[in-house]
């Protein structure tokens, strides 16, 4: 199992960007996604493995957001406890997007590895994603045991 922390503040994949060179499109990652990825990768390599991982492969994804200025006290607090939890944009999904590009070639040989995805969004005054990366073999195994 492989575990790692991206501290800061989350940011989704955004939608593809287009331009034309020599007459033919031209798909492209917006800016603040692609140094956002540039970042992940640098803190997954710290905890890449000897070989990339091979075979079926289980992501979980933690998104942890900044609690918004504007709540109350009260709320800041439910906020930190998971009793609150984001519901506005960006989706859930859009983060994982961009966690998977950025660790094809680092973590595993292709994010189509990714047989099964755990995510959820939280609210927290440490803004971060926490992953964790399995071998399909090794979590049935864990789960066997219990």
């Amino acid at each position: 199992m492989i575990q790692f922390t991206i501290y800061g503040e989350p940011v989704a994949q955004g939608r593809p960007r287009a331009t034309m060179i020599a007459g033919k499109a031209r798909m492209y990652d917006p800016s603040k996604s692609r140094g956002y990825k540039e970042y992940v990768k640098l803190a997954a390599a710290d905890h890449a493995p000897a070989a990339l991982l091979e075979g079926p492969l289980v992501l979980t994804v933690n998104v942890y957001r900044s609690i918004p200025k504007s709540y109350s006290n009260k709320k800041k607090t439910q906020a930190e406890a998971g009793e609150i939890r984001p519901t506005s944009k960006p989706d859930v999904d859009n983060y994982v997007k961009g966690i998977k590009d950025a660790l094809n070639k680092v973590i595993w040989k292709d994010d189509s590895q990714v047989v099964s995805i755990t995510a959820g969004k939280f609210y927290s005054q440490k803004p971060r994603i926490e992953v964790k990366v399995q071998v399909l073999e090794e979590q049935t195994q864990q789960l066997s045991v219990i």
